[in-house]
């Protein structure tokens, strides 16, 4: 069945953006880039600062760049209360970027990566009742990759509001780290992690504000898990199987080749016997954008 000429210009723009992330990632010096901008925050900018950088998170989400520079480099120019609130409206600000993309040309991308997550699909069936729950559980238990977790919701029920407020919600915990961190740091190289000039004293500091942090972090993430399983077993799904890496999903997509059409996700009928109990379709619709 032929494609319709929009659904081909979704997929060429989705392979020039491709393209682009792979030549910039491997050609440009990233870290470089992005102290230099650093620099331009704090030399040029005066009070715009903070908004500037809040923006700066889009283009970096959008292409599935870290941003923990950033987020560092917010905590070291602005200190902790508003370092704090520009880099979280901006991780949440490229978070709703990237759901917006993937929602619209980057479509046929996603669907088609569904297959390489195999513990997405456990998770879908309960996004279907809880999603603003089980998204904010997302993002304090790191299960999946961010940048790529952006994408996947995307495709989900989920629509535009609770997703941006349970990942506003979700990325706080480690945004506020960061920042804090990034509060101790001496100058913009310790940023970018040239850090062979650190005195005792200050590797001393930092190492036990890491040790703080990370700890907090722990203690956040597990009460996540346990959460989340508990979402999970309460709509079908466990956490468990849905993290076990598996080559052969029981799961299998029928995707249009009209992206107005919802996404259906069946449960394959040669999977294991204990796969088949569970035999049922999960339409993924999509929220109205």
């Amino acid at each position: 069945m032929a494609l319709s000429w929009r659904s081909g210009l979704r997929i060429f723009v989705l392979l020039i953006l491709v393209a682009a992330i792979v030549l910039a990632c491997y050609f440009l010096p990233v870290e470089q880039l992005l102290k230099d901008f650093l620099l331009w925050v704090e030399q040029d900018l005066g009070p715009w600062g903070p908004l500037v950088l809040a923006v700066a998170y889009i283009p970096l989400t959008v292409l599935a760049v870290p941003a923990s520079v950033l987020t560092l480099g917010g905590g070291y120019l602005f200190g902790l209360p508003i370092g704090f609130v520009a880099d979280s409206v901006g991780a949440t600000l490229g978070s709703g970027a990237a759901f917006l993309l993937g929602r619209t040309i980057g479509k046929p991308f996603v669907v088609a990566k569904l297959k390489d997550y195999p513990q997405f699909q456990s998770v879908a069936l309960a996004i279907e009742k809880s999603g603003f729950k089980i998204c904010l559980l997302l993002r304090l238990a790191p299960l999946l990759p961010f940048s790529m977790l952006n994408y996947l919701l995307s495709v989900t029920p989920i629509t535009l509001g609770p997703y941006l407020l349970s990942s506003w919600l979700g990325m706080m915990p480690i945004t506020l780290a960061l920042v804090y961190v990034g509060t101790t740091l001496k100058d913009l190289s310790d940023v970018t992690h040239q850090w062979s000039d650190f005195s005792i004293s200050r590797w001393a500091f930092l190492i036990s504000s890491l040790i703080v942090s990370v700890i907090l972090m722990v203690c956040v993430t597990k009460v996540a898990q346990n959460a989340l399983r508990k979402a999970l077993a309460e709509h079908g799904g466990d956490l468990n199987s849905a993290v076990a890496a598996s080559p052969e999903l029981p799961v299998t997509t029928e995707a249009s080749t009209d992206l107005n059409e919802p996404l259906l996700i069946k449960i394959d009928s040669q999977s294991p016997p204990q796969d088949r109990e569970n035999n049922h379709s999960v339409i993924i619709k999509e929220a109205a954008g």
